[in-house]
């Protein structure tokens, strides 16, 4: 078996950017936070969405994961304009194709951690027994098996990045968005946390896009996309890591 098929799934675009604006007013300011963006973002990648404070990574984050919509140009979704979706139809599409990993985690205070993976199966309404079994088994996969019923303050920090990676998981999406994933870890967990990453990528074939201001982070992912004042400087592969190989 062989991932990173570059016929197959380097050819298939999921999220797609043309010509997209994204303008703010703050006041009598007009903020250009993104000015004239057009990108792809394909199946099979390990994209890092990387730049300076200030120069619209968080912004291009909220577009990239559908989150908000653009003040001109268009974005797709899966070859779907979202600015012409009804927000439910939206919603339902990004959560079956995005999982969102953040900076502080997101987890629900008085949910246990299998209660916190089951949030998006129960919200796209999978069958009780399924969704259990779904969450034990992702939960096994992140290292948690006997940490399920614990809850996010019996958790360490590492502990709860890796429950939101196996929430992030729940529905099996297409992409997972990582937005500054260790930012609130120390070095050694951060690296626990983006070795798991990569092993999602390179292993189970997911598209993972990840936006951080680290350049050492970045190094785990194989394109690097520049941002300086909303705009893309640099758009460049390394292709030594998308050699085929052999699981």
């Amino acid at each position: 078996m062989y991932i990173l098929a570059l016929g197959e799934t380097m050819d298939t675009t999921l999220i797609a950017f043309q010509d997209v604006w994204k303008i703010y007013q703050m006041g009598e300011v007009q903020v250009n936070a993104l000015r004239d963006v057009s990108v792809e973002f394909r199946k099979g990648e390990f994209a890092a969405i990387i730049g300076p404070s200030g120069s619209g990574k968080s912004t291009m984050m909220n577009l990239v994961g559908c989150l908000d919509v653009p003040s001109k140009g268009k974005i797709s979704l899966k070859g779907k304009n979202i600015a012409q979706l009804e927000e439910s139809d939206l919603a339902a599409l990004r959560g079956k194709t995005i999982g969102f990993v953040f900076q502080q985690y997101n987890l629900i205070p008085g949910m246990t951690a299998l209660e916190n993976v089951l949030l998006p199966l129960e919200i796209q309404e999978t069958e009780d027994k399924a969704a259990e079994a779904r969450a034990k088994e992702l939960l096994k996969l992140v290292g948690l098996s006997d940490k399920i019923l614990h809850k996010p303050s019996q958790l360490s920090g590492g502990q709860q990045q890796r429950v939101s990676i196996a929430r992030a998981l729940a529905c099996d999406p297409e992409v997972i968005l990582a937005d500054e994933p260790t930012g609130a870890l120390d070095s050694v967990t951060g690296k626990e946390v983006m070795e798991m990453l990569y092993k999602l990528w390179k292993e189970k074939g997911k598209t993972v896009i990840m936006v951080t201001h680290d350049l050492h982070l970045a190094q785990y992912a194989h394109r690097h996309v520049e941002l300086k004042d909303g705009k893309i400087i640099r758009d460049e592969i390394n292709f030594d890591q998308l050699k085929l190989e052999e699981l």
